[in-house]
């Protein structure tokens, strides 16, 4: 059996699940997430957790994906997920106006990037973005974006990075 699947995924207090045929939803304070389940595996509830369970050797992998999907969505109803980039440049500068992120990233003009529903921006400095919600899939695609408007460059590492990341900068050319 799978390792991973084998481990019951604990509701806190004030998460609700309900499952329907093949789909879950997780119900918290913070919102409603759900999860549609691959065929050959299934989810009880067993007093206050949740349980993966697979029917053949060929569903193990689905077992295993499906349960890191609904741990994922647990902590995200109840506590929410939370992702930080750092500009790093001259004159490189967010700031968030409305359902917009405006970002000033040496181009010739200004990048207006759409905030998607369900996420949350701030900007506490002009060369920070803070990224917030439930959704832990959703936050990482709209940072990965965001990034590729203008990645880190190899020779002095301006751009747009993930915080703590570290850049491997090359040596440049010698007289």
């Amino acid at each position: 059996m799978s390792r991973v699947a084998k481990r019951p995924v604990d509701l806190p207090q004030g998460v609700t699940a309900s499952i329907a045929q093949n789909t879950v939803k997780v119900k918290g304070a913070k919102g409603e997430l759900s999860l549609v389940v691959a065929d050959g595996v299934s989810v009880e509830t067993q007093d206050k957790k949740l349980q993966v369970k697979f029917d053949s050797a060929g569903s193990r992998m689905s077992a295993g994906a499906a349960r890191a999907h609904l741990a994922n969505m647990v902590t995200g109803v109840s506590k929410g997920y939370e992702r930080k980039l750092e500009l790093v440049g001259v004159g490189f500068r967010a700031s968030v106006q409305g359902k917009t992120l405006n970002l000033m990233l040496g181009f010739s003009h200004a990048v207006n990037f759409p905030i998607p529903d369900g996420i949350s921006m701030e900007c506490p400095s002009q060369t920070e973005i803070i990224i917030k919600g439930i959704d832990r899939q959703k936050i990482g695609q709209v940072c990965a974006k965001i990034r590729a408007i203008r990645p880190p460059e190899p020779y002095k590492g301006k751009g747009v990075r993930y915080s703590g990341e570290q850049i491997t900068l090359k040596e440049g050319k010698k007289k």
